[in-house]
């Protein structure tokens, strides 16, 4: 049951922001990792441009197109880091603490040639299994102080409905196919990109 006086994703990061120096800024950016969307490039650049980090699932589409103009964005202070699907056999062997030969593989295309901080994780689940534990959007949204959607399918939505039920403040930019669970905005133009990460990343 829900209970309006527990901690949020927000109040924990206030409250760990005050006794830390120097705090780096995180924007993740989610959607389709099969294409990039035509704001790809102007996001990626305006979040080099704000001096924040960059956090993807670190693939190809939306994810590779993004860390790129970013990348390529001078000067620049932030860094692409990606968080990347992982599957591990036999994890069960891990978690019982057996000692053995391990394998450890990550998906075609992870990470992209843009990232630079490669977060390697044991979380192979995605798409329509993208809520469950076992899958790295928990991370990506959890480790966000704001999150860009741009268009994408399962995994996107999944992500978003995510950051909804985390409290992660969320905006959706572009034309989007899948539907935008209910009270995310949406971005008309990049200026309202803008405006909203300065909102949300300000102190």
């Amino acid at each position: 049951m829900y209970d309006p006086e527990a901690m949020t994703v927000a109040h924990v990061k206030r409250r760990a922001a005050q006794a830390r120096h120097n705090r780096r800024r995180v924007v993740t950016v989610i959607g389709s990792g099969r294409t990039a969307d035509p704001h790809c490039a102007e996001v990626g650049r305006l979040i080099a441009a704000l001096g924040c980090d960059l956090l993807t699932g670190g693939g190809r589409g939306v994810m590779e197109a993004v860390s790129r103009a970013f990348f390529e964005t001078t000067p620049r202070q932030g860094l692409v880091v990606g968080v990347l699907p992982g599957e591990v056999n036999p994890l069960t062997a891990l978690e019982g603490r057996q000692s053995g030969a391990v394998e450890y593989e990550v998906p075609e295309g992870y990470p992209n040639a843009w990232v630079e901080l490669a977060i390697y994780t044991h979380l192979p689940d995605s798409g329509e299994d993208g809520t469950l534990r076992s899958s790295r959007n928990h991370l990506n949204i959890l480790t966000a102080d704001a999150v860009v959607a741009l268009p994408g399918r399962e995994g996107t939505t999944a992500e978003m409905w995510l950051a909804v039920q985390y409290g992660v403040p969320i905006i959706a930019f572009g034309e989007h196919h899948e539907d935008v669970p209910r009270g995310i905005r949406r971005a008309a133009s990049l200026e309202d990109v803008r405006d909203f990460l300065f909102d949300q990343l300000g102190d």
